[in-house]
């Protein structure tokens, strides 16, 4: 079966706590084998032998919402996904400047070639934005608390729910957490 991961939007922020070890529970009370957590922020790899991202994601959002308490999106990716996203992520942050940081916004739908030619035109003094497929990789030249950029405007400028994560998350993952 083939491993993925989860990564949930807002876990442990905001009021929405949720101990790892239940969250797990709550994959593998969904029929999902092997689920394990990775650090305290809704990460989840698993193993699956579902094919369909779009309808795991659907179905994990209404299968987790009972267990949660709420509800939280889920963006699902195979660990070869991971492994690309962050290879593109550690490649793109030799643009960063020091003390800068990479975080990739993961979508559940990919971006519209219209969409993806307006991520670019993001860009401020401060930040950088590169679309991907179902992600848009943001290159943060200070701390982020000094960015206007945020989560939340990109999902007014989408349209759509993502959730965030830093590369250098996504590569400790990658070493710890899937094998």
């Amino acid at each position: 079966m083939p491993t993925c991961v989860a990564f949930l939007r807002a876990i442990n922020v905001s009021g929405r706590f949720v101990k790892m070890v239940d969250l797990a529970a709550a994959f593998r009370a969904l029929g999902l084998a092997d689920a394990r957590t990775y650090i305290q922020s809704g990460n989840v790899v698993f193993s699956t032998s579902s094919r369909a991202v779009a309808r795991l994601e659907q179905t994990l959002e209404q299968g987790l919402e009972p267990h949660l308490g709420f509800r939280s999106e889920v963006f699902v990716r195979t660990v070869a996904d991971v492994q690309a996203i962050s290879a593109r992520g550690q490649a793109l942050g030799e643009r960063v400047a020091d003390g800068g940081e990479v975080n990739v916004c993961f979508l559940q739908a990919p971006l519209t070639p219209e969409q993806a030619a307006e991520v670019p035109r993001w860009a401020t003094d401060i930040d950088l934005f590169e679309p991907g497929s179902s992600e848009v990789f943001w290159l943060c030249h200070k701390r982020q608390s000094e960015s206007r950029f945020s989560n939340a405007v990109l999902e007014r400028r989408l349209r759509q729910r993502s959730t965030l994560r830093r590369v250098r998350m996504l590569d400790g993952l990658l070493r710890e957490g899937v094998t």
